[in-house]
């Protein structure tokens, strides 16, 4: 009995001082494993990294998108013919294509407002919201680069264009619609091959993001006066006299 509880008292020293000693290599692992985890945190973080972050932007950039001047700014670098430095010319195409834009809008702005008032098709009710809405813009726009670029604009449309508005003050209902159709997808019709030739030719970087916004505009209000089903065959060939080169 007596040799029983010897050998067991000199069993549990022995598991004693096993376990210290797994205790201490457990905490020399703990030390060191959390010794790297803080070095790893506190490196600092590589280049390019963020770029994983809103494609490039940091998390309230908007995913790469500006806004105000800056937009503007960034749409006519893109156009800048590479290595160009110095001022941009203006030359009297440039002011010209200023010129009918104004004018452009100081009269189909009011076709389009007479439009809610006078028309008698939905379609082209719609057709004049469209012009009143891009116009608007265009003419926002028009006033800015004029400014920018010190090109003087006028203030009134053309006795031609504000005669055409008189017409359509003096038309109601169908007679209004078909009028309405005809004229303005005509003169819509030959600006836009004038917007393509300024844009072609043009070394200023103003007139470039203008003339890209114009013909999108321009565009837009081609498809709506088209959708009317009410320009006739005779305002085409109209459009297509004016814009062949004679």
């Amino acid at each position: 009995m007596r040799s029983n509880r010897r050998a067991a008292e000199s069993t549990v020293p022995r598991t004693i001082a096993v376990i210290v000693a797994v205790c201490a290599v457990i905490a020399t692992v703990l030390f060191i494993t959390r010794g790297g985890d803080e070095e790893a945190s506190a490196a600092p973080t590589p280049a390019g990294a963020a770029a994983q972050n809103g494609y490039g932007q940091s998390g309230t950039a908007g995913y790469g998108h500006s806004s105000g001047a800056a937009d503007a700014q960034n749409e006519a670098a893109e156009d800048a013919p590479s290595g160009q430095t110095g001022p941009q010319p203006v030359t009297e195409v440039d002011k010209t294509f200023l010129v009918k834009v104004r004018q452009a809008g100081l009269w189909e702005i009011p076709a389009g407002r007479l439009a809610q008032t006078n028309a008698s098709s939905e379609a082209v009710k719609r057709a004049g919201l469209h012009l009143m809405d891009g116009h608007s813009k265009l003419d926002q726009l028009v006033r800015e680069d004029a400014k920018i670029l010190g090109v003087a604009i006028p203030d009134e449309a053309t006795a031609e264009q504000q005669g055409w508005v008189k017409q359509m003050e003096n038309a109601k209902g169908a007679e209004f619609d078909r009028l309405f159709a005809n004229l303005l997808r005509a003169s819509h019709g030959k600006i836009f091959a004038t917007i393509g030739e300024v844009r072609a030719a043009t070394q200023n970087d103003l007139i470039r993001r203008h003339a890209r916004q114009a013909n999108q505009t321009v565009l837009d209000h081609l498809e709506v006066l088209e959708d009317t089903g009410l320009v006739d065959s005779a305002t085409f060939a109209d459009v297509e006299k004016s814009v062949t080169p004679q």
